[in-house]
């Protein structure tokens, strides 16, 4: 377009009653607050918004994030949760507040799914800490980074040019232009009376719905008849039918029945918190994709995000149990006859186990080792009457019974553990040295002597 064509099409500044023109809106100080940048983005805005927040390239979050989702997931929980909880620089509601009002769109199934699958890699990597280690380093180079970045380029405050503007008067304002009805300084009344438009208010809320007074009632002159016009009742809008509802508990009941399925399948080739593990993972996964197809089939409550976040918990949970844990609650006696029987090591995932050493003659000068690992469950070691224990007790969560507690004196705790050297009794004689080691992940140790 040719200059001329670019002064024919656009309007111009609005002219005040006074004649001076409108200034431009002036646009919200958000100085300090991180806004995501809709100009810029690639998906969410978040790196973008970053990068303009810090004063750096937004491709150097973009870089560092997809490392530290392929880490550990810790960059594809901070995108996610980023991008649910801030806002875009010229939006002041955040995906969240929409998502639980009912309102989700593709960008806040996207958020969402972030976040969760997030912390399903992330819930993974408990165990590798060598991971977890260099995804918090790099998490905080890159925090350092922007700090760094921001203040390089803050420039110093000048407090007597800020004194002048806290003490300078206000500038005035023209009146706000109105946006539906023509006003009386823009249609003005002619020589003979009529009025062109209605003479309601001159303006008023930008966001109201109601109309305007001259709207409601017209009450302008009719240039025919001289007389008043008719008043007329204002025009409602029909209430929006919203869409369908109940989508809910259909996902909780999938997600049961898919967690239920995925336990069931591990449950007899795996340790127990494996399966709990898979069957959890396979609920989070249900209510992920109950999330996004609530979109076209209804609204999204607070009640399946919430259910989401327990799962994750659950898993959490679950990934700290012990490997050793069976499925399988089993009853085991072992027996050993003489030395040359006893096992280096008896293993139990779940159960209650029962390791009689009575039998077994420990030369004086001798010396037997031995240990005994349960998941879950009781083990009990009965010990020769004349022999020397030097017993060594580990306890994740629950109690441990030694010769000479009362069987009533239950003290469950966590992380209890105990090295004792317990003697023959008194007036029999002694024989060789029996060293004990018992690893009980939750459950009860118990060690007791043979009566002869």
């Amino acid at each position: 377009m040719t200059d001329h064509q670019h002064a024919a099409t656009d309007p111009g500044p609005v002219s005040a009653p006074g004649g001076a023109a409108d200034p431009p809106p002036e646009r919200a100080d958000d100085s300090g607050r991180l806004r995501r940048d809709r100009r810029h983005q690639m998906l969410g805005g978040v790196c973008a918004g970053l990068g303009r927040q810090c004063d750096m390239d937004p491709v150097i979050f973009r870089i560092t994030l997809a490392v530290l989702s392929a880490t550990g997931g810790i960059g594809l929980i901070f995108y996610g949760f980023t991008w649910l909880f801030v806002p875009y620089e010229d939006d002041e509601e955040n995906e969240i507040r929409r998502l639980l009002t009912g309102r989700v769109d593709g960008h806040t199934l996207t958020a969402v799914l972030f976040a969760l699958v997030g912390c399903g890699v992330f819930l993974t990597m408990l165990s590798n800490d060598g991971v977890l280690s260099f995804a918090v380093i790099l998490s905080l180079l890159l925090a350092g980074a922007g700090y760094w970045s921001r203040r390089r380029g803050a420039p110093s405050p000048d407090h007597i040019a800020a004194q002048a503007v806290a003490d300078a008067p206000p500038e005035p304002q023209a009146p706000p232009a109105p946006s539906a009805f023509p006003s009386w300084w823009r249609d003005p009344i002619v020589k003979d009376g009529t009025h062109v438009g209605g003479t309601g208010y001159l303006w008023g809320p930008q966001d109201s719905r109601a109309m305007d007074i001259a709207a409601a009632v017209d009450i302008s002159l009719d240039p025919r008849t001289g007389t008043r016009g008719t008043a007329y009742a204002p025009l409602r809008r029909p209430p929006t039918p919203r869409g369908p509802r109940g989508t809910g508990g259909w996902i909780f009941l999938f997600a049961l029945l898919a967690g239920g399925l995925g336990t069931k399948l591990t449950w007899e080739q795996h340790p127990l918190g494996t399966s709990l593990q898979t069957g959890l993972a396979c609920a989070l996964a249900v209510f992920g994709i109950g999330v996004a197809v609530s979109a076209f089939l209804g609204r999204t409550g607070a009640g399946s995000i919430i259910l989401a976040v327990v799962t994750a918990g659950l898993l959490a949970g679950s990934a700290a149990l012990p490997k050793d844990i069976g499925t399988e609650w089993t009853h085991t006696t072992w027996e050993p006859a003489s030395v040359a029987q006893i096992r280096p090591a008896y293993d139990l995932g779940a159960g209650e186990g029962l390791l009689d050493l009575s039998a077994i003659r420990v030369p004086a000068d001798g010396t037997v080792s031995t240990r005994a690992d349960v998941g879950l469950g009781r083990i009990h070691v009965i010990v020769p009457r004349d022999v020397t224990v030097r017993l060594s007790v580990d306890v994740g969560v629950g109690d441990i019974q030694l010769p000479g507690d009362r069987r009533k004196d239950v003290d469950v705790a966590p992380g209890k553990h105990k090295e004792v050297t317990l003697e023959p009794p008194a007036g029999v004689k002694e024989g060789g040295t029996l060293d004990l080691d018992l690893q009980v992940g939750a459950g009860q140790a118990e060690v007791s002597r043979a009566t002869s």
